[in-house]
């Protein structure tokens, strides 16, 4: 296969789109973009995916499929995630995906989640060292994985995004403080309880962070205006940072953080709840700083895309 290649990675918040030239073992970036569209609201114990945010998504994905095509890609690969795995009408909503976009969707477990998101990582940011940890804070869930020599040697995904983390415990004014305190407890217990110490135990390496929450604080510290990939891509994030950054977004309202200038709309409610699970991991982890990957999981889908090309 040769020609431009798309992936659309499908999110229980976020739908992303990754338009490449190949370009030796590499590619060149052609477009890159998203929309919020909040799949998972709503979604609740009974599993459901509701009817607006199924219409709304599949209109997103449709129009970013459409763009791919006019931008030449010879194949897109569409990819689903915590939400449209764990739905109980999963499968019409696949149906209606695929029907509305013309692509085949795939829907990856937790444990395929985390090992293409690693390979993602690994694509873009050189000199990890041979063990490091990776955690990717989704809408849905969050994934945790042990890096070896470039593979995942062991590796978890929890039940715990930010989406549900906001419907529980959220809300539109400023932060009220003993309330994210009881989140941040909450939080910490859940990764206690769920992530091996045959994880959490591993004292070398970085801890690597992906995906909106630490790509939005790194943006934030850094002061950029307008998000820049390239800049936020490698940057380091410090708990006192997080801390800052939590501290000045919690004196907002969720409409005065949507104006902020990196910050998307879309991402103004939940950026709450994702520090708390950053803060979260840095302690499980034992960890300072944070080192910002903004390559993730649809790099990694990208990369088998070329794998198969070759």
């Amino acid at each position: 296969m040769s020609g431009r290649l798309a992936t659309v990675d499908l999110g229980t918040n976020t739908v992303r789109l990754l338009v490449v030239e190949p370009d030796g073992t590499g590619w060149r970036t052609l477009r890159q973009t998203q929309r919020v569209t909040r799949l998972g609201e709503g979604q609740g114990p009974a599993g459901r995916l509701a009817p607006e945010p199924m219409r709304r998504t599949a209109a997103a994905v449709a129009e970013l499929t459409r763009s791919a095509r006019a931008l030449g890609a010879v194949r897109v690969r569409i990819v689903a995630t915590s939400a449209v795995r764990e739905a109980a009408n999963r499968a019409e909503f696949v149906a209606r995906l695929e029907r509305e976009s013309g692509e085949r969707v795939e829907v990856v477990s937790g444990e395929e989640e985390a090992r293409l998101t690693l390979k993602g990582v690994t694509s873009g940011l050189p000199g990890l060292g041979p063990v490091f940890v990776l955690f990717d804070i989704g809408g849905g869930s969050t994934e945790f994985v042990l890096a070896r020599d470039g593979a995942p040697a062991a590796a978890v995904s929890l039940r715990l995004g930010v989406v549900r983390l906001q419907e529980e415990w959220g809300d539109t004014g400023p932060v009220r403080w003993d309330r994210f305190a009881a989140l941040q407890r909450h939080v910490e217990e859940r990764l206690a309880a769920e992530v091996p110490e045959a994880i959490a135990g591993v004292d070398e390496g970085d801890l690597v962070g992906t995906a909106g929450t630490v790509t939005t604080l790194a943006a934030l510290d850094l002061g950029l205006e307008t998000y820049d990939p390239g800049v936020v891509h490698g940057h380091r994030l410090s708990r006192g940072v997080v801390e800052r950054q939590l501290a000045r977004l919690g004196a907002l309202d969720v409409e005065a953080r949507g104006r902020l200038g990196c910050l998307e709309p879309g991402r103004a409610d939940v950026i709450i709840p994702g520090i708390a699970i950053c803060l979260a991991t840095m302690t499980r982890f034992r960890r300072d700083t944070v080192r910002v990957s903004d390559r993730g999981l649809r790099e990694g889908i990208l990369h088998e895309l070329l794998e198969s090309a070759a």
